[in-house]
């Protein structure tokens, strides 16, 4: 299946398991404890990484989520995931405009995600570009229409464009 979705071995796969367990225990702590036992040579990989990202996500730890999402970019660059997570821990430490420079480029490379412009709006729309997140609204919508119809009324991250949401999507 090659490198990318290549599975741990013993005990790092266990160690991961607990993780993902202490995770749905709602013990980010304890998760942690079991993620750095894993040996140092499996930190790029990818559920190794997600599973990192979700912990540091818990424990609001944003500066060591974009570390975590930078690395997926950089190790698994052909998957959406690292490019908006790396960009929503960016916006959780108010770097709102780094967290839109930097998933731009994301929106060429996955034409059919619906996540990167939503997310991409909602930069926007919090850096007052009131026009570009009306139009990356609007692609999030052609993209998954549901979906963004059912989030975009509740978004906080929205909110400026909330008068105008009926006639968007």
């Amino acid at each position: 299946m090659g490198e990318l979705f290549k599975t741990l071995e013993p005990p790092d796969n266990f160690l991961l398991s607990a993780a993902e367990g202490w995770l749905g225990l709602g013990d980010a702590q304890s998760a942690l404890a079991e993620l750095d036992q894993i040996q140092p040579h499996q930190g790029t990989h990818l559920e190794v990484l997600l599973v990192l990202w979700r912990v540091h996500s818990e424990l609001k730890q944003w500066d060591r989520g974009v570390e975590a999402g930078q690395t997926l970019v950089e190790v698994h660059p052909e998957l959406v995931n690292g490019w908006i997570l790396r960009s929503f821990a960016l916006h959780e430490l108010k770097q709102t405009h780094s967290a839109l420079s930097l998933l731009l480029p994301a929106f060429d490379n996955f034409p059919g995600s619906c996540t990167i412009p939503y997310n991409l709006a909602c930069y926007c729309a919090q850096l007052n570009q009131l026009d570009d997140a009306r139009a990356w609204l609007k692609k999030a919508a052609v993209a998954n229409h549901a979906y963004v119809r059912l989030n975009a009324k509740t978004d906080p991250d929205l909110i400026p464009l909330r008068d105008s949401l009926d006639e968007i999507l």
